[in-house]
């Protein structure tokens, strides 16, 4: 393993290098290298982007018969990625870049084109100062004129950031802190006042509230009917009876009156249904029960002697009689 690291070789007493052959290998011959896209090119056979950057594998020759200032020049060939056409560009050593020269287009690069305006005003302007002594003074003059107003711009540039420098940012946001916190406690006073305004506002509503209540029910037991005794009772009372008096009730009675006489008949006279009630006879006193014992008298009759009508009344009137006498009892009773 040691033959491989030696650095001195062996060479023979007779040993003569004129006579090893020379290699002989063409001018124009190309290597294989691996490159990248000097810059954003379009294929014009498919019209792919190829982007900056990109990595390709090339194949390199020296341009012949085409120097600069003693520097070869070489050119690359590299296939476009989607259609595989052939591209080529060379260096460009006056310009520091690389030139197209067929196969694809390059991108429109405004750096570029703004390096070249420079340079092209640049020349012009030599040339001019060179056939013209006056124009130099003008230029002179533009220049200084220009180089004050930068150094002012730089002054002015130089003082604000003094000032700046001069700034207590620390003590600027103490002042900050303690404004924020004076805020967030005014905030939180006007919040608890607004909550206490709040309640105390549902309070007295509630106050309100329950008064008014109290003077309704009030006005209700004040206003409330009393109960009736009958059930018969509903059929002569009125909802407002009470409160009326007893001008209102003699009204109501007319009119239930009258509706009654128009619908039915005349509650005394004698009509054409008085001939379909029989009469019940009295019957004659028990004589085994004794002389306490009471006399039987007709279910009708006993009604209008507990309501104080006449028995007379009773029997001369229909069924239908009977009745009106009845309610007209009860209304003269709840009077």
């Amino acid at each position: 393993m040691s033959e491989r690291k030696v650095l001195n070789k062996y060479y023979p007493p007779d040993f003569d290098p004129s006579k090893i052959p020379k290699l002989k290998l063409p001018k124009d011959r190309q290597y294989v290298v691996r490159l990248m896209a000097p810059f954003n090119m379009r294929c014009k056979t498919c019209g792919e982007y190829i982007y900056k950057g990109k990595k390709f594998n090339a194949r390199k020759e020296t341009v012949q018969n085409e120097l600069y200032m003693g520097l070869p020049i070489f050119r690359f060939y590299i296939k476009c990625t989607r259609c595989l056409a052939e591209i080529t560009f060379k260096t460009d050593p006056e310009n520091t870049d690389y030139a197209m020269e067929h196969g694809a287009t390059r991108n429109f690069q405004a750096e570029k084109l703004l390096e070249e305006e420079e340079k092209k005003i640049q020349l012009e302007r030599e040339e001019e100062e060179l056939n013209n002594p006056m124009k130099v003074l003008e230029n002179r003059t533009r220049d200084s004129k220009m180089e004050m107003e930068v150094l002012e711009n730089l002054q002015e540039l130089k003082d604000l950031n003094q000032r700046q420098a001069r700034v207590d940012f620390e003590g600027m946001l103490d002042k900050y802190k303690d404004m924020e916190r004076r805020q967030k406690e005014r905030e939180l006073n006007e919040d608890e006042r607004e909550t206490k305004e709040m309640l105390d506002r549902a309070l007295i509503k509630r106050l309100r509230d329950s008064d008014s209540e109290e003077e309704t029910e009030n006005a209700k037991d004040e206003g409330r009917k009393p109960t009736a005794d009958k059930p018969t009772d509903i059929l002569t009372t009125d909802g407002n009876a009470g409160s009326q008096g007893s001008s209102s009730s003699v009204v109501v009675k007319k009119q239930k009156l009258e509706s009654w006489e128009r619908s039915v008949g005349s509650l005394g006279g004698k009509g054409a249904l008085g001939s379909l009630v029989v009469r019940k006879k009295p019957q004659a006193p028990d004589t085994q029960k004794g002389a306490g014992a009471a006399k039987p008298v007709s279910s009708t009759a006993s009604a209008s002697a507990s309501n104080g009508q006449p028995a007379a009344a009773s029997q001369s009137g229909s069924s239908l009689s009977l009745l009106g006498a009845y309610t007209d009892s009860d209304d003269t009773n709840s009077d």
